[in-house]
């Protein structure tokens, strides 16, 4: 298991500020990723070096949203603000994640502008919408991983979380330093008492120096 991407959420009229706002820090030019009709999103795709991306990603006026687990966790961030939503763990078979937790991926397709369909199963969503430091993990079923479009300029090299990382080492069943392999982490422990869990900002090199994202 490696660390795939990080999402971030905007709400629909700012999503377009937000992703230039990001791209232009990052030096990258964001890319239409398209709508997830499955979950009633649509997300904007950053690629970065490392095989990783960043996500902006905003709900939709679709039922979808208030139904399944994606959409209504976009929609919930959106409602308190915004702003990094996740971090999300590849792996190559999410059949075994399937028996540790005892629940079962579900199947997840979009399609590109350029008319390319994407599709992956994703598991643990419910949880991350619980409790915003735990990770939710990704398969992708095909060749087209969001990493290889466009130009990448920057890669992830620290995350900040406010979290446990106890906690986080049990839902991954590895050590934290195994999947994020190149990234740093940092803790703060007490956050939680003035802010909810979950990622506080996501730093990236480029070049000779370093971009620190809220």
């Amino acid at each position: 298991m490696r660390l795939d991407h990080v999402s971030y959420v905007a709400s629909h009229d700012q999503i377009s500020d937000v992703v230039n706002r990001i791209g232009s820090q990052i030096g990258t030019t964001f890319i239409d990723g398209g709508i997830h009709p499955k979950f009633g999103t649509r997300n904007f795709i950053a690629p970065l070096l490392n095989e990783q991306y960043i996500e902006v990603v905003c709900p939709m006026d679709h039922p979808a949203t208030e139904v399944t687990p994606f959409g209504q966790a976009v929609k919930k961030k959106e409602n308190e603000g915004g702003g990094w939503l996740s971090w999300l763990i590849s792996t190559d078979d999410i059949n075994l994640i399937e028996s540790r937790l005892g629940r079962k991926a579900v199947d997840a397709v979009r399609k590109k502008p350029d008319g390319t369909e994407l599709r992956w199963k994703q598991l643990g969503v419910i949880a991350t919408m619980a409790d915003y430091q735990l990770p939710f993990f990704i398969q992708w079923q095909n060749g087209n991983h969001p990493s290889t479009d466009g130009s990448k300029a920057a890669r992830i090299s620290k995350i900040e979380m406010i979290g446990d990382e106890e906690k986080i080492k049990k839902w991954l069943n590895l050590e934290i330093s195994q999947v994020l392999q190149e990234v740093d982490i940092t803790w703060d422990h007490n956050g939680e008492l003035s802010n909810p869990s979950g990622i506080q900002a996501v730093s990236f090199s480029i070049g000779g120096g370093y971009v620190r994202i809220e």
